[in-house]
């Protein structure tokens, strides 16, 4: 978690539009199952999304 916050304070501008960069050094998986979405981020954390 503590990468996430340093690699968005070194961000020079407000994040407005999607930045694919950005996202490639964030995210390690994104994981799709039939009801739900599983986002791993490179810090190991894992966010689960009901779709």
């Amino acid at each position: 978690m503590n990468e996430i916050a340093e690699l968005l304070k070194k961000q020079t501008c407000e994040l407005e539009t999607y930045d694919e960069q950005l996202v490639r050094r964030m995210i390690e998986k994104i994981t799709v199952h039939p009801e739900k979405l599983e986002i791993e981020f490179k810090s190991e954390m894992i966010v689960e999304i009901n779709i």
